[in-house]
């Protein structure tokens, strides 16, 4: 088991422990909470040994083996199947130690090496790595294209890879969500809930945490305090000790009754329903939250906007997709005729790949339609939160830089909706969102991905939407921040649509639900579970249909194959023989290593430890093979 007991720790003069104490038992999935700079990150360092605690006990078994994600963005030109496979450091050891002993003419070294790099699971390493490698959202056709041919979150995504291949006793993941789809998180979760090992994550996303934790760890105070339960029965204890120390709710009682008349008013009017049910939703979610957001200190509205157009947008046989410089363009979503009204809050939901964020950014204007015609609302204005939009901050700015850039450019354009331009106001605002004193004068180069997101926030607000384009906007936001959304997106009276996978945000928001896929766009009827569900099956029909093969044999063959014209009699024949060798090869491993385990002598160890490695690299092969005949019998 992990024991801190009476620990302080410090980072420069902030103490971020004091005298705290906790047990952590193995095989316990532990989710970290705190605010922003609590100290989450520290305890990781801690707990890995970067960094050294300043009084009191801490232990961890010496025998424990640690995984953990590394945060530096690889450069290699390795294959990803060879890069994550490099994460199973038993593997690399065992690999190390053959090549070490086949210099020697030790014939029992020899033995015990093929021994040991056969239990270090060399056979199979290919296959577990593609297995990590398409969970995570890869194509079958990118498992042998080299690490740094991909962009920086597809990077992460391989170390996260390469960190589950490595064995383990205790794993840290910190903010593993970041940079996932909902498809890869739900593979995730599936993922961590068979992990044998303790697991400490740290994560913003309560489902996340929900789905994988049955302990939760709060720093606060600079104490660690321990909760029995996920982050939901956490919520609930918290926010019952917080109403007993004070009255959380009096900071909303005003907003409270402004919902409660609005619903009142409007729940009965057939054009208002759905804003109606939105502001319940508002309601009930307050109640649940003003614990954490009054701790958090930090909430904010959208201004009603100044137009509301109906409907907002009509596409007419649109497709989607993006421009070629040589030939004709690469169409993703084809053929869409769908209208946007006043009012909608659409969830945009689709596994990885299948065009989610390409609909957003055309609607967004940032691309063209590849063909037909979207027809705007006069008065259309449109908020959009990008993915990147992080990334198209200047970095040598400050915040209130960037609001004066972005009054100039609305006032360019004409697109003011009554905003007041005076340097002043625009300082009060950032006020809202925290940004204020020094911090408007900081840069944002300087500043940490929670505070680049809010300020990306509040230039949203304050330019008056009716319709806002959400793509993965909670990705650096903390708990805290997240629910404020939440509430004020539920408050808004615009339009929503929104691709996320943080399923709270989804929940709480959306009314209806797209689902992007196979070329179309089509009406999802069920809720997040039966999506969660249709996930996982369309994982399995994908993995079933895929030809994952190890590194060694070259994918392309594999889809030449596929395409030959083979007879049914043909496949059931080759099929039958590969399954008799694949039996047969099964078999004389087991007995050399029955052999292997008794007294022989040093010339005949080493005959048979290399008749091992030779079937070692024959089965996957074989594998391979079998695979693709499968499929083809399927197609069949």
């Amino acid at each position: 088991m992990i024991t801190l007991k009476n620990i302080s720790l410090r980072r420069g003069a902030k103490l971020l422990l004091d005298q705290a104490s906790v047990t952590l038992n193995p095989g316990e999935k532990v989710g970290l909470v705190g605010r922003n700079g609590a100290g989450k990150s520290s305890l990781f360092a801690l707990l890995n040994r970067s960094l050294q605690e300043d009084s009191g006990e801490f232990y961890i078994p010496t025998q424990w083996r640690m995984g953990q994600v590394a945060q530096d963005m690889p450069e290699t030109s390795q294959s990803a199947t060879e890069f994550v496979i490099d994460g199973d450091t038993a593997l690399l050891a065992a690999r190390e130690e053959v090549t070490a002993a086949e210099a020697t003419d030790d014939g029992e070294r020899m033995a015990n090496a093929y021994m040991a790099l056969s239990d270090a699971g060399e056979h199979d390493a290919p296959a577990r790595a593609q297995s990590l490698i398409l969970g995570l959202g890869f194509k079958t056709t990118e498992l042998d294209n080299p690490v740094n041919s991909f962009s920086g979150g597809w990077r992460m995504r391989l170390q996260l890879a390469r960190a589950l291949m490595s064995p383990s006793d205790l794993l840290l993941l910190d903010e593993p969500t970041n940079h996932l789809d909902l498809d890869a998180l739900v593979w995730l979760e599936s993922w961590l809930k068979r992990y044998e090992g303790t697991l400490l994550v740290i994560s913003h996303d309560r489902e996340f945490l929900d789905a994988v934790t049955n302990v939760t760890l709060h720093i606060d105070a600079a104490k660690l305090m321990r909760y029995g339960g996920n982050y939901s029965k956490f919520e609930d204890m918290r926010a019952e000790q917080m109403n007993l120390q004070q009255n959380a709710f009096a900071k909303q009682q005003d907003k409270i009754a402004h919902l409660q008349k609005f619903i009142a008013r409007f729940k009965a009017k057939a054009s208002k329903a759905k804003q109606a049910q939105s502001r319940v939703k508002a309601l009930d979610r307050m109640e649940k939250i003003a614990p954490l957001l009054s701790e958090a200190d930090f909430q904010f509205e959208f201004k009603p906007p100044a137009h509301l157009p109906n409907p907002m947008l009509s596409m007419q046989d649109v497709s989607f997709g993006y421009p070629a410089e040589d030939g004709p363009p690469t169409v993703i979503v084809n053929n869409i005729s769908r209208s946007v009204l006043a009012g909608q809050r659409i969830g945009i939901l689709g596994a990885n790949g299948q065009g989610k964020s390409t609909v957003v950014k055309t609607i967004a204007r940032s691309l063209d339609a590849v063909a037909g015609e979207i027809t705007e609302g006069k008065g259309l204005n449109i908020g959009y939160f990008a993915q990147q939009e992080l990334d198209v901050l200047q970095p040598a700015d400050n915040p209130l830089d960037h609001m004066i850039a972005l009054a100039k450019r609305l006032t360019q354009l004409g697109m003011l909706s009554g905003q007041t331009t005076r340097e002043q106001d625009l300082r009060s605002f950032l006020g809202q969102f925290n940004f204020s004193g020094d911090m408007v004068k900081q840069s944002v180069g300087s500043m940490s991905g929670g505070e680049k997101a809010r300020l990306v926030l509040c230039m949203l607000v304050w330019q008056r939407p009716n319709l806002l384009l959400l793509d993965e906007p909670t990705n650096h936001l903390d708990l805290a921040t997240r629910e404020a959304l939440s509430v004020a997106l539920n408050e808004f009276e615009g339009t929503v649509m929104l691709v996320s996978h943080d399923r709270a945000l989804l929940r709480a928001v959306c009314d209806e639900f797209w689902l992007v896929t196979r070329g179309g766009i089509e009406p999802f009827e069920g809720d997040l579970d039966d999506y969660q569900k249709f996930l996982l099956d369309e994982a399995k029909r994908m993995k079933s249909m895929a030809n994952v093969t190890p590194a060694s044999t070259p994918a392309p063959a594999a889809v030449v194959q596929k395409s030959k014209p083979i007879s049914l009699k043909h496949i059931q024949k080759e099929l039958a023989e590969l399954e008799a060798r694949i039996q047969n090869l099964e078999t004389q491993r087991n007995e050399l290593h029955q052999l292997l385990a008794a007294p022989v002598s040093v010339a005949e160890m080493a005959d048979k430890a290399k008749r091992l490695k030779d079937l070692d690299l024959q089965l996957p092969e074989l594998e391979a093979r079998w695979l693709t005949l499968c499929e083809q019998l399927e197609s069949a």
